[in-house]
């Protein structure tokens, strides 16, 4: 005996026959978001850097040609022993043909400054203040791949102040610095000459190795090997601008820049 269809059993297996197939349509032509697959791994990573490469940013900052490498450094160990107080610098003793570029807190808050030295991948210091260093301008620096070393304050006048004060003045803006950069700095700028023999010890106290002073960028003794260049905005304020005319200098010279840190 045959049994007979309930009515619309068709229809409803017709309709679950085309849901299943508008499924398969749209997982078949759907596009994963993921630049990887839809590009592949190496067109992927052309999306991804957005910076251009060194041999091509030279021109963008009017050089004529790429800035040669820096001599290579072995890694040195760190220090065993803690030094009595931190040296004072003012250039490098060195036979490599580099000059060293240091900047101070105007350099944080120069964005474009900021993407000179990352496109060119240039190894300079920046002094500066825990109060100027902000978390997105720290970030900014690590980005680029600059070495931050920290300022002496203007107030208080450190001078004639005894071993434990300046040692507390400085320790706390060392940790405030090292909270900022997740390590702590040893390089120190010093205002002029506002220092003394205690500082050099307190600096030491707090882990400083050298006070850095170096020389103005108008200085006619710059462009030697071994030279730390006091970069500073111009009359006009530009930054940027002089940062790019001194590179032009160095390059005419024979010299490229070299990363301090590797030579104190």
């Amino acid at each position: 005996m045959r049994r007979r269809a309930r009515p619309g059993g068709g229809n409803r297996a017709a309709r679950a026959v085309a849901l299943a197939s508008a499924v398969l349509l749209l997982t078949g032509c759907a596009q994963s978001v993921d630049p990887i697959e839809r590009l592949g791994k190496k067109a992927a990573e052309g999306v991804r850097r957005s910076a251009p490469a060194p041999e091509r940013a030279y021109r963008r900052w009017g050089l004529a040609a790429p800035l040669a490498a820096p001599p290579r450094h072995a890694a040195r160990p760190l220090a065993t022993r803690t030094l009595s107080q931190a040296g004072v610098v003012d250039r490098v003793t060195t036979t490599d043909r580099v000059v060293f570029l240091t900047y101070d807190d105007a350099a944080v808050r120069d964005r474009s400054l900021t993407a000179l030295i990352g496109e060119l991948r240039l190894p300079v210091t920046v002094f500066t203040t825990p109060d100027t260093l902000g978390p997105g301008r720290a970030a900014r620096l690590r980005a680029a791949g600059v070495t931050v070393g920290g300022r002496l304050p203007r107030h208080p006048a450190l001078t004639g102040l005894p071993r434990a004060r300046q040692r507390a003045e400085l320790c706390a803006r060392q940790d405030r610095l090292a909270a900022r950069l997740g390590t702590r700095p040893r390089l120190l700028r010093p205002r002029a000459d506002a220092y003394d023999a205690t500082t050099l010890r307190a600096a030491a106290d707090c882990g400083i190795t050298a006070l850095v002073r170096g020389t103005g960028a108008g200085d006619p003794d710059r462009l030697a090997p071994g030279a730390i260049i006091r970069v500073t905005p111009d009359d006009e304020g530009d930054l940027t601008g002089r940062t790019a005319r001194v590179l032009r200098e160095v390059q005419g010279r024979g010299l490229t820049v070299g990363n301090l840190r590797d030579y104190l």
